[in-house]
């Protein structure tokens, strides 16, 4: 019965690693998904969000370079400045934070990225609106920017989910009205402050390889179906897959916390 339960968990990280790819790929928010998966291993709190963000991180690699033609280039220094810090002190803090506080919080920031990404598509709504009209390249401030991006590129760098759509969301109020801008800088500042977080993951020996290894490889495998079926998803269903995971996960979490408190 053992055995069986641990193939039993084994097959869930498997599948979870390869949806969890394809929903990236498609309408991010896998990390609902495979971060559960990685607990349901038995790996801590702490060690499996790290775990997670390095297994998820790869598939990020590959729109950097598809998109490098669209980055504003006056903002890249500051952010790439802020990512780095950002994703470096987001991970330090996470690993600092003692399990007990980290599962008080975890379902606080899985229901907050689950709200961000339900009001992501009046939030793109407005980002098109706001990127519609003829534009003329404004100066950013560059104290406004790092104000703003660097509490993001913590948080990236401490959970993440939903980080990119806070990016975009930083840089449109600072003025950057180009939507195809906004994305290549989201994509290349999240995936450089996750960059940062997965190197100080692997450098403090918070990843579990025997299992990261397995969720890297099947996100990846996910990621590549996800990006070459695209078009032919329901992006609906994709979306409402990610939210049902998202609001079910944190539920389970607030449910498992008023048990422990009664």
């Amino acid at each position: 019965m053992v055995h069986l339960l641990s193939h039993a968990r084994y097959a869930w990280l498997v599948t979870a690693s390869l949806i969890a790819g394809t929903v990236n790929a498609v309408a991010s928010g896998g990390s609902f998904i495979s971060f559960p998966a990685m607990l349901a291993m038995g790996v801590p709190p702490v060690q499996a969000n790290a775990t997670n963000t390095v297994a998820i991180w790869p598939g990020q690699l590959t729109s950097v370079f598809a998109l490098r033609a669209d980055l504003r280039r006056d903002l890249l220094v500051v952010s790439l400045l802020c990512a780095v810090a950002g994703g470096v002190g987001g991970a330090e803090i996470l690993l600092h934070t003692p399990q007990r506080m980290f599962i008080l919080i975890l379902p606080w920031l899985i229901l907050l990225a689950t709200v961000l990404f339900l009001f992501s598509g009046k939030i793109s709504v407005w980002l098109r609106k706001e990127t519609a009209q003829p534009h003329v390249q404004k100066p950013i401030s560059m104290t406004g920017l790092v104000g703003m991006m660097l509490p993001v590129c913590l948080y990236v760098g401490y959970f993440g989910a939903g980080g990119g759509l806070l990016i975009m969301a930083v840089l449109a109020v600072l003025g950057v009205d180009n939507m195809h801008q906004l994305n290549s800088m989201k994509v290349l500042v999240a995936c450089v402050a996750n960059f940062s977080a997965v190197v100080t993951f692997v450098l403090m020996h918070a990843v579990v390889w025997k299992y990261c290894l397995i969720a890297m490889i099947f996100a990846g495998l996910g990621g590549y179906i996800g990006a070459h079926y695209a078009r032919r998803m329901p992006q609906k269903a994709m979306r409402a897959l990610v939210l049902t995971a998202g609001f079910m996960v944190s539920g389970w979490f607030f449910l498992q916390q008023f048990r422990a408190a009664h």
